[in-house]
């Protein structure tokens, strides 16, 4: 076989080798959790009696005890729903702020342009727990206004805190930019199909914020901590380390049970707009 041969194959057999491996190294998460969450009390843990213990497999028959531990003696439910209702708000705050910041970032040229989308992209970058106390007292100060949020208030308007700028960043990447091939006057001569032409380029930036929003008040922990006591209004993120996590008693089944439930969604839509969010990267490279 001719040297140019071996290379090309041993190239391919190495690529995928390559792909073999993230992809099961990206997969294996999922999969360590749905075994947890099926695998009974006695096959989690290693001990005198079960010297035979594999923690990749089923050692034993699966059980629905964790799932029904979650559904039955939680308010797994009333989570959830509180979460969806909250990423809803806060999906829906982030665009109004978000999409003209970016849009406006984009047609903004120059030295200043550049060091404010710089700026809008190293807020994002600070810690939460850093700013927790001064929101705190932010929050405290204004809690005697109403708000249209309703009892989600409490956790709705902190969030729009962290996922604006990173949104706003964001968007501007999928927004047509201002050039000398493409100067603002043509825009401004096409007010009337300024929409029709804008808003196009910009859905896969659009769908990029609200998954990256939903996905931040999903995650969320710090600001839902601090801000909600009750539990009926807890999120998903505070509700099931509270409930199942008591003292060092540790309920390995049913918070893997939630963790698979509340990702699943989240990743099958990443999967979903997989093709958005790379017609939108190749957009900004080519502008």
């Amino acid at each position: 076989m001719p040297r140019s041969s071996v290379r090309r194959v041993a190239t391919a057999l190495g690529h995928r080798l390559i792909i073999l491996g993230f992809t099961a190294f990206a997969v294996f998460p999922f999969y360590w959790m749905v075994v947890t969450t099926f695998k009974q009390n006695s096959d989690l843990y290693v001990g005198a009696a079960n010297t035979a213990h594999n923690p990749f497999i089923f050692n034993r028959p699966p059980t629905l005890e964790h799932l029904q531990t979650l559904f039955e003696q939680t308010l797994y439910l009333t989570w959830l729903v509180n979460t969806l209702l909250v990423g809803a708000l806060v999906v829906a705050i982030t665009l109004l702020l978000a999409v003209p910041a970016g849009y406006s970032l984009a047609r903004l040229t120059g030295r200043w342009g550049e060091r404010l989308s710089i700026g809008i992209f190293l807020t994002y970058l600070i810690p939460s727990t850093l700013l927790v106390h001064s929101r705190s007292r932010a929050w405290s100060r204004s809690s005697g206004f109403r708000t249209p949020c309703g009892p989600w208030s409490s956790s709705t308007r902190p969030s729009p805190c962290p996922s604006a700028p990173g949104s706003s960043w964001a968007s501007s990447s999928r927004c047509p930019r201002r050039s000398r091939s493409r100067p603002w006057s043509t825009a401004a001569a096409g007010r009337l199909r300024s929409g029709a032409m804008v808003l196009p380029l910009a859905v896969p930036g659009i769908l990029t914020v609200v998954i990256f929003a939903l996905t931040l008040v999903v995650q969320e922990f710090v600001y839902s901590l601090t801000f909600i006591s009750s539990v009926q209004r807890m999120t998903v993120s505070v509700g099931v380390p509270v409930a199942l996590i008591r003292g060092d008693v540790y309920y390995w089944g049913s918070l893997m049970a939630a963790c698979v439930i509340t990702s699943l969604p989240l990743a099958i839509l990443y999967n979903f707009f997989l093709d958005r969010f790379i017609a939108g990267f190749t957009v900004g490279a080519v502008q």
